[in-house]
């Protein structure tokens, strides 16, 4: 796997944005580019469509993959209020909206939707990178020096062995 620094957040945004902009990352630069609404000069634009094997198109989640996202949250909800109400909203004509508008009737529903949601779109972004053979490391982690210059061989023998048992 190729190691790349990207900002997850940002990924799991775009993952999960309503919006259908056409997004992309650069391999190069571990960049999220937003081709809808950044500026690019004709050049640059013409990098991206030639250079398949920089620039990578980000599908979001789809009304499908997001209702069922909602469905198995459901089937983990045990509220007998919430649950009859958030069930039925997934049926109406426009299931997101309704199940977001509904939600707010239950805050501790709501509480734990925002966990889940969090923890599965994390999950799916992680799935994504893998599947384009991608490996994350995070913006603070590369921004970091390296501590292991200069310290005790003891220590990093240390280090290491609470590292592996974690």
């Amino acid at each position: 796997m190729r190691p790349i620094t990207i900002n997850l957040e940002a990924l799991r945004s775009v993952l999960t944005s309503e919006a259908r902009h056409d997004h992309v990352l650069d391999l190069e630069t571990g960049k999220l580019l937003n081709l809808t609404e950044d500026d690019f000069e004709a050049e640059e634009l013409h990098a991206i469509e030639t250079q398949k094997d920089r620039y990578v198109p980000i599908e979001p989640l789809g009304i499908a993959e997001r209702v069922a996202m909602r469905e198995a949250f459901l089937f983990d909800l045990h509220d007998p209020h919430a649950h009859p109400v958030l069930s039925r909203a997934l049926t109406d004509r426009k299931p997101l909206r309704t199940f977001d508008y509904e939600l707010k009737n239950f805050p501790k529903a709501q509480k734990a939707w925002e966990a889940y949601e969090a923890t599965q779109v994390s999950q799916y972004a992680l799935i994504w990178l893998h599947d384009h053979d991608l490996e994350p490391v995070s913006e603070d982690y590369a921004s970091q020096p390296d501590v292991k210059e200069g310290v005790p061989e003891g220590i990093l023998r240390r280090m290491n062995k609470s590292n592996v048992q974690e």
